[in-house]
């Protein structure tokens, strides 16, 4: 893939992260939205490129909008690197890969998005999550453990639906398009 295009999917992905994102945002909903460009960038230019990707993502968001999106810029750039890796070694056009990597975000991502959503906001981030995270505060757990299992939910469901959009989008692109996603499982 040339570096124009390139270029020009990583500024895609990250637009479609920062609609993605408000979309989520503003109708409260309990999934994110936010790294369906980056998981596009990861599984067409690779995992370096998506996890810049992921990160871009979250300093422009937060420069333009939501200054909260700005500590969690790690999340995005280690799902990038999470569906990169996978994608190179799998490709992203069977129906097992987009599973995997919506299991293992589903717990990485909180794994490190907890402690941020914690230590810096006491675990309420404006999102639909913290519905879950109130009621789970409520019946008696604590703040890290609520906030954690509110995560884990929200991310399966956020990371299957964007991870099988993006196995949708794969398949459809043109073969040169296609970069790294053109792994050994190319079966439907």
């Amino acid at each position: 893939m040339n570096k124009k295009l390139a270029l020009t999917m990583v500024a895609t992905g990250i637009v479609i992260n920062i609609i993605g994102g408000l979309v989520a945002t503003t109708l409260k909903l309990p999934i994110f939205l936010d790294s369906i460009g980056t998981m596009l960038a990861a599984v067409t230019l690779g995992p370096w490129l998506g996890a810049l990707t992921g990160l871009l993502s979250n300093v422009f968001q937060g420069l333009a909008t939501d200054p909260i999106s700005i500590p969690f810029a790690l999340v995005n750039a280690v799902i990038g690197l999470v569906v990169g890796f996978l994608a190179k070694k799998r490709g992203f056009t069977d129906y097992i890969t987009p599973l995997l990597a919506g299991i293992i975000l589903a717990f990485v991502a909180p794994i490190i998005g907890t402690p941020i959503a914690v230590y810096l906001f006491g675990g309420v981030t404006g999102g639909g999550v913290d519905i879950l995270y109130s009621i789970l505060l409520k019946s008696g757990n604590e703040i890290f453990a609520s906030a954690f299992l509110a995560r884990i939910p929200a991310n399966l469901a956020d990371k299957l639906l964007s991870a099988y959009l993006i196995m949708a989008i794969i398949r459809r692109l043109p073969q040169n398009m296609k970069g790294i996603s053109k792994g050994p499982n190319v079966a439907g």
